[in-house]
């Protein structure tokens, strides 16, 4: 059987038994089961433990600095829309210093897959409570326990104006696979929050905790995802069957906001909007590195500034 040609001759430096090495699986998976070749696709990462991917698979990729990764890779997807970008980063680069950017990425909705590896803690910097850190909890920086209430992620991208929101568990890399292959061919933002244990500093959220919370919201068909169109399709059978339309936003946003005795796993929400490159008229004749200079002409360029007026 031929490797994956997402793989790296690179061999990973995380903890045994970290989370990070499923959601890199199931990334390579989806990334072959949707016929991506490694030039198509752009990885953009902040810093953290799991932001070292683009080390460790063979496409291209970018690490940018701290919570920055979504305004990175809007400047690739603003420059190349053919390119499929994707970010991904950790609950604190992404809900923390990042969570402004997060906001306004849904808003706009750039075709961007944001990928967030959610272990409830600071793991490189050795065990400080996140955004999402649960109330109460006890870290290297909270020794009285965590005053604060943790951020619900899919309940304030949906309140951003995100158009897909699904959530992941990195010992579930085959489930996993699925939702980054429905996000990456999702025309618009698409936020997938994964759920890891942190094996070394986060001695609480262990694989049991979160074995006894989880569940799926649908069981989803093993249809054909290679193409662009998923979010117009309608509901399929299970999720009927099961009691949850990804296109009802009340029901998304309840969904979206539970969390403790029972954690919900699938698409949440899936809505189809125009993306924002669609809407800037000096993308409207092609990507950018494909023309000439004369071709696009001084108008071109203030057109397509015009959005960031």
């Amino acid at each position: 059987m031929p490797d994956n040609p997402f793989d790296s001759k690179q061999k990973p430096v995380w903890c045994p038994g970290c989370g990070d090495y499923g959601i890199m699986a199931a990334l390579k998976q989806a990334f072959v089961s949707l016929g991506l070749k490694p030039h198509q696709v752009v990885i953009v990462t902040g810093i953290g433990c799991g932001s070292k991917l683009p080390d460790y698979m063979h496409a291209y990729g970018y690490m940018s600095i701290h919570g920055r990764p979504l305004a990175v890779a809007t400047g690739v997807k603003l420059a190349n829309p053919e390119l499929m970008v994707v970010v991904v980063d950790g609950d604190g680069d992404a809900y923390g210093i990042g969570g402004n950017h997060l906001i306004h990425t849904a808003r706009r909705n750039m075709d961007i897959t944001h990928i967030v590896q959610n272990n409830q803690v600071y793991a490189l910097t050795k065990g400080q409570f996140s955004p999402t850190t649960d109330k109460g909890r006890r870290t290297s920086t909270s020794p009285f326990g965590v005053i604060e209430a943790p951020i619900m992620p899919l309940a304030l991208a949906l309140a951003a104006g995100a158009t897909f929101v699904a959530r992941g568990a990195a010992f579930d890399p085959r489930h996993a696979a699925g939702l980054m292959a429905e996000a990456i061919s999702h025309p618009g933002y698409a936020l997938l929050d994964v759920v890891q244990p942190c094996v070394s500093f986060n001695k609480i959220n262990t694989y049991e905790w979160y074995r006894q919370r989880v569940y799926k919201v649908e069981e989803r068909s093993q249809g054909d995802l290679s193409g662009r169109d998923l979010g117009d399709r309608e509901p399929d059978r299970d999720q009927r069957a099961s009691g949850h339309d990804p296109g009802d936003f009340q029901a998304a946003m309840k969904l979206a906001r539970e969390w403790g005795d029972r954690i919900p796993l699938g698409v949440i929400y899936r809505h189809t909007e125009e993306t924002y490159h669609a809407l800037l008229p000096g993308l409207a004749r092609g990507p950018l590195p494909a023309r000439s200079l004369d071709d696009i002409g001084a108008d071109g360029f203030a057109r397509l500034l015009d959005g960031y007026a």
